[in-house]
């Protein structure tokens, strides 16, 4: 039997990595978990077309992102905790800060108060949710008007879940579709506002979200943006990633190009958006052929003979 090995990052490379072994005979070769989602973004940012965008008031706009002026910037990756990274090269990254109210708060307390059996069934019921059911505005505590004389609208939240102190109900009484749309905007809206003060800390024009807890939501990414968009007083805008969730795999993948390949054949899958994968010597090489319209995926295998 041939002896395999993967690349593999994360968390899951360490816990399982008996699993692979024992199950399926397969080596888990653990590649540090930053240093993989750097050199994915790294590489998506410079060679994929249309790879960032913005998304605000229900409008996605592609970004234009020179790669010789795409140094330094933010990193901000959503999983179950949130890291914040300064990126000012290849190889060149510092985790400047971070959070551990990310993806895992919002759902471990989703499924507590809403009993949704997974992420996506949260996700979807917050988009018919109401969050102003359970939230404190800010026209709640100024009867109904603004707070016009330090910026703050009646809209604004001045505290998360802060109704639910004086409705006088209990949590069977509030319907799961609003507690999860006020949970999303809670976690969102700090993300955001943690994101932007490091970016502010640093000088950083840009920066990007990415990570498995946005998935493309619409609600999660106009959140994030609002928060950017505010404690910025708009001088700075969110950025997202429309392969967000593969930073680290990609990195892994790249990371064969600092090993000897001989013994490996690479196996490239081309869908709609081809990418030429070759190897010489000791490095892979990967080029994009052509423009992305936005829908396009990319499979890369590498097995072990």
């Amino acid at each position: 039997m041939a002896n395999i090995c993967l690349q593999a990052t994360g968390g899951g490379a360490y816990k399982f990595a008996d699993l692979f072994k024992e199950k399926l005979s397969v080596s888990l070769d653990k590649e540090d978990e930053m240093e993989c989602l750097v050199t994915g973004a790294n590489f998506l940012l410079k060679a994929v077309h249309q790879e960032a965008f913005t998304y605000l008031d229900g409008q996605k706009e592609f970004a234009q992102i020179d790669p010789n002026d795409l140094y330094p910037y933010l990193l901000v990756n959503i999983g179950s905790g949130v890291s914040m990274i300064k990126v000012d090269g290849d190889g060149k990254f510092e985790r400047v800060s971070g959070t551990s109210l990310g993806g895992g708060t919002f759902w471990g307390l989703g499924r507590l108060l809403t009993k949704c059996k997974n992420f996506d069934e949260l996700l979807e019921l917050s988009h018919q949710g109401n969050n102003r059911v359970i939230d404190m505005l800010v026209g709640d505590i100024y009867g109904g008007t603004d707070y016009a004389k330090i910026g703050l609208s009646a809209t604004t939240i001045a505290s998360s879940f802060g109704k639910a102190i004086s409705d006088n109900k209990e949590l069977v009484d509030y319907k799961p579709e609003d507690i999860s749309r006020s949970l999303l905007r809670m976690i969102s809206n700090n993300i955001g506002q943690i994101s932007y003060l490091n970016a502010l800390r640093f000088g950083l024009k840009r920066i990007f979200f990415a990570g498995f807890f946005i998935r493309g939501h619409a609600y999660t990414m106009d959140t994030i943006s609002v928060a950017v968009n505010f404690w910025s007083k708009g001088e700075a805008e969110a950025m997202f990633l429309r392969h967000e969730g593969f930073l680290g795999a990609l990195g892994a993948f790249m990371s064969y190009e600092t090993q000897c390949l001989d013994g490996l054949t690479v196996n490239k899958i081309p869908q709609r958006f081809p990418i030429s994968v070759s190897s010489a010597g000791n490095k892979i090489y990967c080029s994009m052929n052509g423009k992305s319209n936005g829908n396009e995926s990319i499979e890369c295998t590498v097995y072990g003979t």
